[in-house]
């Protein structure tokens, strides 16, 4: 395999990550990345600057050093009933990502999250949905959302179960490092045992770390033009 590596979800500093968006891209593309998406926590609050300063470094970055820098944001514990009004406020205010922050074990997320996102039909990844349902992995198929593997600890617990329902419904996945630091990037032979200890085959974990990502930012270009 290509030690490429793509991560559509990791923080800075304008949520409770440690770095700035310009100072995460680089050390991400110092360390193998072709693409990044910078989703830090939003809510009602601070989605409009939360967009606005991610997008400004995401352009320089790509400029200049040839990244594809996604500025996206995370929906974070917001009110399920809100999700679908977030996320496409979200949308018009020019986030070229949306992620919902899903039903993690180790996280109090309100029931009915996981559904929220994937019904509302403007959201890209959910992130770590703990004990997603194949009801929900169903959903997530049909509305063309694609489900994080996480490699973040605490949210990685479910991976396997999340694995085993997702491939029953055919959804397409990511590897996701949910980054807050420098030392939570990934490397793309971290991506693969993500992976494979999720319980996907190599030709799967080909797929989801370099096929699924070029559809994901098929998406983002077409959203760009």
């Amino acid at each position: 395999m290509e030690a490429v590596v793509f991560d559509f979800h990791t923080h800075s500093f304008l949520s409770d990550g440690k770095l700035s968006p310009v100072e995460l891209i680089r050390r991400a593309l110092v360390r193998g990345y072709r693409g990044i998406a910078i989703t830090d926590h939003v809510s009602a609050a601070n989605l409009e600057r939360v967009i606005k300063e991610a997008k400004a470094d995401c352009r320089l970055a790509e400029e200049y050093w040839g990244i594809k820098a996604v500025a996206g944001v995370e929906l974070t514990h917001v009110p399920a009933k809100s999700v679908g009004q977030l996320a496409a406020r979200a949308k018009e205010l020019g986030a070229e990502l949306v992620v919902v922050h899903g039903e993690t074990p180790v996280e109090p997320v309100e029931p009915g999250t996981n559904r929220a996102a994937l019904t509302c039909g403007h959201i890209d990844i959910l992130a770590h949905p703990g004990f997603l349902t194949l009801e929900e992995a169903e959903i997530a198929k049909e509305n063309k959302v694609f489900i994080e593997i996480s490699a973040r600890h605490g949210h990685s617990f479910t991976n396997g179960h999340v694995a085993q329902i997702g491939r029953q419904a055919g959804v397409n996945f990511l590897v996701n490092s949910d980054g807050h630091a420098p030392g939570d990037l990934l490397t793309r032979a971290w991506a693969e045992k993500v992976a494979l200890g999720a319980g996907f085959t190599p030709e799967e974990v080909r797929v989801i770390l370099e096929v699924n990502p070029g559809l994901l930012l098929e998406r983002v270009v077409q959203r760009r033009r």
